[in-house]
């Protein structure tokens, strides 16, 4: 929590605006507190800090701890380490309903709610359709779901890579939302994440004993009194509504999900009560991290954020299959 802190802190600090640390720092006390300590700055500077800056540092530590939240929940009802929030094919979803508002010129049908409202319906219409198909006599076997998954997130994506293939004018409107980032986001942004936030962590949380439980195996959890297909159930649903609803506002972020629980559990070990509220702090803190870089390394313009993801996710994810691969040889 410190850490989170501090890089808020950090975070709010850095930008390409020329304000001094006094001047910003000065801004954010006299805006919580009402005094007036030191540094002197116009009404264009409180905005750029207020409005730009910290608006879009809170929305970062959000969607990062839905993200890698709902990481921790896949990986555990699933035991599968690779497991990450789009495994069930949310991002495609989502993408779907985004790139058809960009292609179709509709993103000031509702304003500025437009296309993350589209975005989360048809990534939480994807995980029911993929429930549909995974369901068989009242239960999910879990490699059924994900295979599952998988044959939905390749027919939603392949609507999606047919709309870039038409688009021509706003071709780059669709990929830039398909490569994730935060730029021109506001504080109504934040307020449609948090309730979801909120109510998602707390109730993936309240499993984390049971999922604990399922590393054992589904049969010997029912044994110890685990309701196996509720759980599955709940943690699913709790897990996908926070990936969808993070996607809905940042556009798609790679690695954060997969890589966050996995740093976490060889830090702390394998305890999901441990591993899920940390994951919302540590996801915090990488995705704001990560949009610090994307928006001051090649300032004044700006990287993708899920570029920058996964140009750190990718080489961690290839050590841990490294580190797997040397344990596979030392085990025989």
């Amino acid at each position: 929590m410190l850490l989170l802190v501090v890089s808020i802190g950090l975070a709010v600090s850095i930008g390409s605006a020329g304000l001094s640390l006094s001047d910003v720092w000065g801004i954010l006390i006299y805006k919580i507190t009402g005094i007036h300590l030191f540094g002197d700055w116009s009404d264009s500077d409180v905005a750029i800090v207020m409005q730009i800056r910290l608006s879009r540092v809170i929305l970062a530590v959000l969607v990062g701890a839905c993200l890698a939240t709902a990481g921790a929940g896949f990986q555990g009802v699933l035991r599968n380490p690779l497991a990450d929030p789009y495994t069930l094919g949310v991002a495609s979803g989502s993408s779907v309903g985004a790139a058809f508002i960009i292609f179709f010129g509709l993103q000031s049908l509702m304003g500025l709610w437009t296309i993350p409202l589209v975005a989360f319906v048809t990534g939480a219409l994807t995980l029911f359709a993929v429930f549909a198909l995974a369901r068989s006599k009242g239960a999910m076997a879990v490699e059924t779901l994900i295979l599952a998954g998988v044959i939905i997130q390749s027919f939603l994506g392949a609507f999606v890579s047919f709309m870039v293939s038409m688009s021509e004018g706003v071709v780059n409107q669709i990929l830039y939302w398909l490569m994730g980032s935060l730029a021109l986001r506001s504080w109504d942004h934040v307020y449609m994440l948090l309730p979801f936030l909120i109510v998602g962590v707390p109730l993936i949380a309240f499993f984390a004993h049971r999922l604990n439980l399922f590393a054992f195996g589904e049969r010997h959890a029912a044994h110890l009194g685990v309701n196996v297909e509720r759980t599955k159930l709940i943690v699913l649903v709790g897990s996908t509504l926070l990936t969808a609803a993070a996607v809905s506002v940042s556009g798609v972020i790679g690695f954060v999900g997969l890589v966050v629980p996995h740093l976490l559990r060889l830090l702390v070990g394998p305890d999901y009560r441990r591993i899920i509220p940390l994951s919302a702090i540590g996801g915090g803190i990488f995705v704001l991290w990560a949009d610090t870089v994307a928006r001051i390394a090649l300032s004044p313009r700006e990287i993708q954020l899920g570029i920058v993801t996964a140009l750190v996710g990718a080489p961690f994810f290839a050590l841990l299959l490294y580190r797997h691969k040397l344990g596979g040889k030392g085990g025989m």
